[in-house]
């Protein structure tokens, strides 16, 4: 490798990748690094265009495009080969989030779909092409980001993450078919035996439970079980399936209305309690005791469900915060008061470098490191798990107009 492209890395860091294979390692980069695909020492890319993709037209640039994904052919572990085209062709069309708001745009990549731009630029896309190329048998896969921050996606240096869902994992679907004994790094959480809901209150008009870590509060695309399901009842506000804690549901239609203009217009107050973990030691003297976050919120479209900050398109996303407790452990007890209700708003404020910059602990999307030392750190009742509860809600009921306030220690 060249001497200075550590100036790259301390501007906007990158993602590297390990392969580990019988004899040996791999190891790769993203993209390129310092302006080149080659650097000693790392595999080079899967193909290697000489200029960017660039047409006098909009519909000429599409079809160069597509001529470069074309060129981009990735083996598996049955010998099989497709190139990018072919992997994509079922996958739901990516919108760039600069073009989320315009209808035209959405229907025209609907219609018209091509893979995700920088897919197969990947590392672990990367290192699997050329150990399968080699005849060479991995075993394990990693990636990690080394250097600054990233100030969109939840990145920090020397944290492990799972490969993005929207560039690489339909690559991985394809690659990893006949590589039985590979294991590659990937912190989603599954819980086979889902405990229920206790239910704290109930009438005829609604329900507040306490939701159990690992349980849907809806349905969602597969048959796993959620609180909508199990108790016939809508939910009116939504928890993170990692998230346990307090939630309302409405067992009519016109109290769920209700309910929901009372979280519009944010009349229902709302208490979390997190365990989280600042990035660097020293931190945990400096942060403020309390404070407010104003972090713009959108969804990753090459990393679904990961959220991003986003200054231009992001939804405005706002949290005030209370450090409750600094442990001789380097981890804090924080109280969390959502101005608003984004997806995932707490989990990527408290862990952005601009937010908190304190990963919740066992968080699996937006704190890497929790994932390998999250088995310690997040161990509650025998099982590792987000640190994240919702602790207290107030409002007043919609029929009775009496005030219900309702609170849930987490710890």
């Amino acid at each position: 490798m060249r001497e200075h492209p550590k100036s790259e890395l301390h501007k906007c860091g990158k993602m590297f990748g390990v392969l580990l294979y019988e004899g040996g390692y791999l190891a790769a980069f993203s993209a390129k690094l310092d302006g080149s695909y080659h650097h000693e020492g790392f595999v080079p890319p899967v193909f290697e265009m000489t200029q960017e993709p660039i047409g006098h037209s909009k519909e000429e640039s599409r079809r160069l495009q597509r001529l470069l994904f074309a060129n981009y052919n990735f083996l598996n572990g049955k010998g099989e080969s497709k190139n990018l085209l072919e992997i994509f062709a079922n996958e739901k069309p990516i919108v760039p989030a600069d073009e989320w708001f315009n209808t035209s745009n959405i229907i025209h990549h609907t219609s018209n779909i091509l893979p995700p731009s920088g897919a197969g630029e990947c590392c672990a896309p990367k290192l699997l092409q050329y150990a399968l190329t080699h005849g060479l048998k991995p075993i394990q896969l990693a990636e990690f980001w080394i250097g600054a921050p990233s100030k969109t996606e939840i990145r920090q240096e020397g944290q492990y993450y799972a490969p993005c869902s929207g560039r690489c994992v339909p690559i991985l679907r394809h690659m990893t078919q006949g590589l039985d004994d590979l294991e590659i790094l990937d912190f989603r959480f599954k819980i086979s035996d889902v405990p229920k809901p206790e239910i704290l209150f109930e009438d005829d008009y609604l329900m507040v439970v306490n939701k159990p870590s690992g349980l849907l509060s809806v349905p969602g695309k597969s048959d796993e079980p959620s609180v909508e399901s199990m108790l016939r009842a809508k939910a009116v506000h939504r928890l993170d399936q990692d998230t346990s804690g307090l939630l309302v549901l409405a067992k009519t239609p016109d109290v769920y209305k209700t309910l929901q203009r009372y979280f519009q217009r944010r009349d229902i107050f709302k208490r979390y309690e997190a365990v989280c973990k600042p990035n660097l030691k020293s931190k945990i003297l400096n942060l403020q005791s309390e404070g407010q976050i104003d972090l713009p919120l959108l969804p990753n479209p090459y990393d679904r469900p990961r959220q991003m900050v986003d200054l231009e398109h992001g939804k405005p996303a706002i949290t005030r915060y209370v450090i409750r407790e600094r442990r001789d452990d380097g981890t804090i007890l924080v109280d969390f008061y959502p101005l608003t209700g984004r997806t995932h708003q707490l989990r990527v404020h408290a862990a952005h470098p601009d937010g908190l910059n304190a990963p919740i602990v066992g968080d699996r999307l937006y704190n890497g490191d929790a994932s390998l030392n999250g088995a310690n750190d997040g161990l509650i009742n025998g099982a590792s798990r987000l640190q994240l509860h919702a602790a207290e809600i107030r409002f007043v009921h919609p029929v009775t107009q009496q005030e219900m306030h309702f609170c849930s220690p987490f710890l």
